[in-house]
């Protein structure tokens, strides 16, 4: 019988997804107006590659109460992603169909962490 246990954060698919969509985040910000680099930009791959970020820190926590609250922190930056998208999106930055694309990845996301703080619960 294999051993299924997941080792280290890399396993985690919540990271995997996570970490898909910072990458997405970072080449769309890339086509923002230079004047939003210390704005719009720089809060949307901080929020985008903070999501992954907290995961792998949730992960090595060593109590489920510890584990949970990097998680809640993941959740909140995601949202953050979302707010970020919508206004780029009426800011003309991003285009509906891309923002869609992106919005589905954070549900994918939001989904994946709620497992994952219910798996704690």
């Amino acid at each position: 019988m294999a051993n299924n246990k997941i080792e280290s954060f890399e396993q985690l698919n919540v990271w995997q997804r996570s970490q898909d969509l910072a990458v997405d985040i970072y080449k769309i910000t890339k086509n923002f107006p230079p004047d939003e680099l210390f704005a719009i930009t720089n809060q949307l791959r901080r929020s985008a590659s903070s999501i992954s970020a907290n995961i792998a820190e949730g992960f090595g926590r060593q109590t489920n109460k510890d584990k949970l609250h990097f998680y809640v922190i993941a959740y909140g930056s995601l949202l953050e992603v979302k707010n970020f998208l919508y206004l780029s999106n009426k800011l003309s930055y991003v285009s509906n169909s891309d923002l869609e694309e992106l919005l589905q990845k954070c549900t994918d996301c939001q989904k994946l962490i709620n497992g994952s703080k219910k798996s704690l619960m």
